[in-house]
């Protein structure tokens, strides 16, 4: 499987950018998808979890009700919509797929077998 995230970027504190992942090489729809960002000198932080079918997520405290994740079965993509954003969410964010199929929204990276090559977010103050 390869994950291809793309779609960060350099934006002003409160202000919006939309991630992207593409998925390929395997059925996608049966699998838990998961954002994670890396900031410099920091460990990789859970930051959003989106079940197999969709209907269940989760977020880190941090994130909560500024960033919702999505994903789109045809498209075999997942979305990560960050508003309001600070300079903390500065970081590298990476995207990832379950090990296992037809699981719940997983907040573990160890949970995660495949990993995007992360994709540079930077929020200006």
């Amino acid at each position: 499987v390869q994950l291809q995230a793309s779609g960060g970027g350099l934006v002003q504190a409160g202000g919006s950018l939309k991630l992207s992942c593409a998925a390929s090489g395997r059925i996608f729809s049966r699998y838990a998808m998961g954002w994670f960002r890396q900031a410099p000198g920091k460990e990789r932080d859970f930051v959003a979890a989106i079940n197999w079918s969709g209907g269940s997520v989760r977020y880190a405290d941090s994130v909560q009700g500024r960033f919702t994740i999505s994903r789109d079965g045809a498209r075999n993509t997942v979305y990560l919509q960050m508003n309001s954003l600070k300079p903390e969410d500065t970081a590298v964010y990476y995207c990832a797929a379950d090990a296992r199929q037809d699981r719940g929204a997983r907040t573990p990276s160890n949970d995660y077998a495949y990993w995007g090559q992360g994709t540079q977010v930077t929020v200006s103050s």
